[in-house]
């Protein structure tokens, strides 16, 4: 690993290829250029210093050159063990940008590198998971007074903001991202499902057609997986907790019974629940010879990786892939049992990201904006940025739309017309 007192990266030797995959995620996110732009004119973060714990991806660091062209000063640590792309993070260190990473970092580094972040005294943070905030108010609560808020980016971290605020434990304001549609309907949708059968397929190069395909949980994350899966040819079966969105995955045509059942049906599983213990030891020990076992969620709790280490056997087959010996049987489990979009592939497609990080961007725009405006606690942002995110992402499409004209705007807000 290469240190200073601004950085920790595995190897600075890789920034070259590092920079090359930064400049090919540019090229695929010109939403997030244009507003990179309108920042540099305007200058909103001067003065701010912004932590972040997110994944530290070619797309991240377009992220995070974003907010430097905006004036802010950045600090950023991987917000996963397995999630970091090397060569990215030497280029970052190389450009001068405080960052702390590598692939396969240990959870005593992982936490060393999210509190290297805090010494930086943020006063915005950017989380993916809430595990920033989280150590802020556990650990250092002497930053919060200086705090001006912050902006949660994940279905798990946003579920984590909200107990919070609900024990009152919440002591700045929190942007919820994940509540944009331009993110938890077009990142997790749209970007879950393609990211997370890349993950599959690069740790087992599994052929998908003809496999039966069980996804855990139909929210946005679920619903792009089982679409995907279907789109390669699988036989899904959806389990939920939830009667309504069971009943969605009815009516979308997919079998919908509980985990128990499933898994000795399923070929393929892959949780995306932000729960614990999704698959357990019961369920692992009625699957079928060969199959595969993989997470989706946020953080390595869906599949209970402990118990499966305290009772089979097992070797490592594939840099991202173990096969354990369950009664006879061979199970493979794919990165250790973390969101296998990053550990085993690449992430999210750079055009997806787009969106999401315009909307960490308006975030932390309204943040500063609204300086000591907002009370402590969640907050979502107004549907306008929603329209301005996907304005600009149409826009740098080349698609046009359709406007309305006086006589339908008057028609939209007005009660009198009848049959």
């Amino acid at each position: 690993m290469d240190t200073s007192s601004t950085y920790a990266v595995k190897d600075m030797a890789l920034a070259k290829k590092g920079l090359l995959n930064i400049e090919l995620a540019e090229m695929r996110m010109p939403a997030l250029i244009k507003i990179r732009e309108q920042l540099k004119k305007s200058m909103p973060f001067k003065g701010v210093r912004i932590g972040m714990a997110l994944h530290l991806t070619k797309e991240t660091a377009v992220l995070v050159r974003t907010l430097v062209a905006g004036g802010a000063g950045v600090a950023i640590a991987s917000c996963n063990p397995l999630s970091t792309q090397d060569d990215v993070a030497a280029e970052l260190a190389k450009e001068g940008i405080k960052v702390f990473g590598y692939k396969g970092e240990s959870v005593e580094d992982y936490y060393k590198f999210i509190d290297s972040v805090i010494a930086f005294k943020p006063n915005l943070t950017i989380d993916d998971g809430c595990d920033l905030v989280t150590r802020i108010h556990e650990k250092h609560p002497e930053l919060i007074k200086e705090m001006l808020g912050g902006c949660e980016e994940t279905t798990t971290g946003v579920i984590r903001l909200r107990a919070m605020a609900k024990a009152g434990k919440l002591k700045y304001p929190v942007v919820a991202v994940n509540d944009n549609q331009t993110k938890h309907l077009l990142d997790n949708y749209y970007g879950t499902g393609q990211s997370s059968i890349d993950g599959v397929l690069r740790a087992t190069n599994v052929l998908i057609a003809g496999k039966s395909f069980v996804v855990a949980g139909y929210g946005s994350c679920g619903k792009g997986l089982a679409l995907r899966a279907k789109g390669m040819g699988a036989n899904v079966i959806v389990t939920e907790v939830d009667h309504f969105k069971a009943l969605q995955a009815v009516l979308d045509g997919f079998r919908v019974m509980p985990m128990s059942e499933a898994s000795s049906l399923g070929d393929i599983f892959v949780t995306a629940t932000g729960d614990k213990n999704i698959i357990r030891v019961e369920h692992v020990s009625k699957m079928r010879d060969g199959a595969i076992i993989a997470n989706s969620g946020h953080f390595d709790v869906e599949i209970d990786v402990a118990g499966m280490n305290a009772k089979y056997p097992k070797r490592q087959v594939r840099d991202a892939l173990e096969e354990y010996s369950v009664n006879g049987k061979k199970i493979y489990l794919c990165a250790e049992g973390r969101l296998v979009n990053l550990a085993a592939a690449e992430g999210h497609p750079s055009e997806v990201m787009a969106t999401s990080f315009c909307g960490q961007i308006l975030a932390c725009e309204y943040i500063c904006s609204n300086k000591g405006k907002k009370k402590p606690g969640e907050i979502t942002l107004p549907p306008e940025a929603d329209a301005r995110i996907a304005q600009l992402q149409l826009e740098a499409m080349g698609i046009k739309i359709d406007s309305l004209t006086k006589e339908q705007e008057s028609y939209l807000t007005s009660w009198e017309g009848g049959t």
